[in-house]
């Protein structure tokens, strides 16, 4: 019999999820990957810290669904047909198991991303996927029902089938490519990023986590609590990262110059803390300042706000004058911060925009306008907050592709 071939673009997560799973449905499939780069599974490698951020322990797609900004409506559909518990045990069944950390991040037990890598390449070569690097795809034609994929420097390639998984694009022309069988793009902007504040003297309290903060971006209804850290530039961490995903649009439009208030005991507001610092003043009353820190801050941080205070870390807090009270009360509930510029946070990185999903049938992810045209991953315009929600992404959607495309063989 005589196969038809499936030519998947991208090597990442989606790519390969797609690939190796409809190689293993349907085995008259000739599957084959193009990657642009020398790397496979390059995010995958380095998510986590190198651990492999695989999932989030989330098993309600109402739940779910909240932690993506973007796609959020799409997915709602998608997650029906490959959801969380479907993704920890199609990586058991291979040998993966998964351990689920306090914050619901799900890691593979090895505490190693390679083990995730390993686990697709031998499934790959398990269902003969065959692999080719360094491909970098100028263009896609269609011409009686077969596609033609030309890539740079090499024979053009034919196709029954073409999965695109190619990843997130930063600047709308690296979308070129796809403009004679797409039609809606939205613009690229960057999520997830970190907040620089160039010559604050908070940066020199770098490496000092807050382990809940809450950070507010002033003039606007965003805010996001979380782990805090402060860094050589500004600051970072899941509080940080949240916030610049709910707001990618809103930041690019102020060309990332923006202030945002933080405050450090979130439990406490400005009033309730006025009325707490009674009490604090009343049982520490022969205590120094700097000697006694009740809310469990990095000592570092503590002294830190005293001194933006003008307070003497010196007094008792019997002492403590009205005036320099009253600016303690505002460093620790609503601290102003000036950001200037982001930087990008190479592990978790991610594009909001790409390939409008009104283009989609979210039951088989081919195109609406092109048969045998299909999407997966952060091509599209889906993207999720850290903590596992945009690989739960890539493993739907290259999950669902899969399936669809075997539909049609």
């Amino acid at each position: 019999m005589h196969k038809k071939r499936l030519v998947v673009i991208g090597g990442g997560a989606a790519g390969f999820f797609c690939a190796v799973n409809a190689a293993r449905i349907n085995s008259n499939l000739e599957v084959i990957i193009l990657e642009k780069s020398s790397k496979l599974l390059s995010k995958v490698k380095v998510s986590g810290g190198g651990r492999c951020n695989v999932t989030h322990a989330c098993y309600s797609i109402a739940e779910m669904i909240k932690k993506y900004p973007r796609g959020s409506s799409f997915l709602k559909k998608a997650f029906h047909h490959f959801f969380t518990n479907d993704t920890v045990a199609w990586f058991e069944k291979r040998g993966v198991k998964l351990k689920t950390e306090a914050d619901g991040r799900m890691f593979p037990v090895t505490n190693n991303s390679q083990t995730v890598i390993d686990c697709l390449i031998s499934e790959a070569k398990k269902y003969i996927v065959d692999i080719n690097m360094k491909q970098d795809v100028s263009e896609i034609q269609v011409s009686n029902g077969k596609w033609n994929i030309i890539c740079k420097g090499s024979k053009p390639i034919e196709a029954d089938f073409i999965c695109i998984a190619s990843g997130g694009f930063p600047k709308i022309v690296q979308y070129d490519w796809l403009n004679n069988v797409v039609e809606n793009i939205e613009l690229p902007v960057p999520s997830l990023f970190t907040f620089n504040m160039p010559g604050n003297s908070i940066t020199s309290l770098m490496g000092v986590v807050v382990e809940n903060a809450q950070v507010k971006i002033v003039g606007s209804k965003l805010s996001e609590s979380g782990p805090l850290l402060i860094t050589h530039w500004g600051m970072s961490g899941p509080a940080v990262l949240k916030l610049s995903a709910w707001g990618a649009r809103e930041l690019a439009l102020v060309n990332y110059h923006f202030k945002v208030l933080v405050n450090w005991i979130p439990e406490f507001n400005e009033n309730s803390l006025r009325e707490h610092f009674q009490k604090l003043r009343f049982d520490l009353a022969r205590q120094k300042i700097i000697n006694r820190n009740p809310f469990v801050l990095p000592n570092r941080l503590w002294e830190y706000l005293l001194v933006q205070s003008g307070i003497n870390t010196e007094i008792r807090w019997a002492d403590l004058p009205a005036r320099e009270q009253n600016k303690l009360i505002k460093q620790l509930c609503g601290a102003e911060f000036e950001v200037k510029g982001k930087t990008t946070f190479k592990e978790e990185f991610v594009t909001a925009g790409g390939i409008g999903v009104v283009e989609i049938d979210v039951n088989t992810m081919q195109s609406k306008k092109h048969n045998g045209l299909f999407f997966a991953g952060e091509v599209l315009n889906i993207d999720g907050i850290t903590g596992g929600f945009n690989f739960q992404n890539a493993w739907t959607t290259g999950w669902i592709a899969a399936k669809g495309i075997c539909s049609f063989v």
